[in-house]
């Protein structure tokens, strides 16, 4: 399985707005773009955790009628949030990797030190191989 996996190093600036926060780490991963205007990636991200505490699932269809977007708008969204690892998609529906957002970073960032073991290994047969 082919994954992308984006990692932007964004000043942080303490906030007490949740909202705020829940943006900085989406856009450290690379999830939200200038090309999101109306922030509906954000959005259906927020609903996607918001929904993840308590382990419920919800469709594309029931996301786009909630947040009022077209189906094709959430549907590409949750494909971007797929393809980075932090949503899954189960039969009934799409939810978080975990139950929380630190179980996700957490498993992101054991995937990214296997990924880097793995170059590495290989770099050092090429090495090797080069003399």
């Amino acid at each position: 399985m082919t994954r992308k996996i984006i990692l932007l190093q964004m000043r942080r600036t303490p906030q007490e707005n949740i909202n705020r926060e829940l943006q900085w780490l989406g856009s450290s991963l690379g999830l939200f773009n200038l090309r999101d205007k109306d922030s509906s990636c954000f959005r259906v991200f927020i609903t996607l955790v918001k929904k993840s505490k308590r382990d419920e699932a919800l469709s594309s269809d029931a996301i786009a009628e909630q947040l009022q977007l077209s189906r094709g708008t959430v549907v590409h969204h949750l494909t971007k949030l797929m393809d980075s690892g932090i949503v899954v998609r189960e039969q009934e529906g799409y939810l978080l990797r975990e139950n929380t957002l630190q179980q996700v970073v957490r498993d992101m960032h054991q995937e990214i030190e296997r990924m880097f073991s793995e170059m590495e290994e290989v770099a050092k047969e090429i090495d090797e191989r080069m003399g």
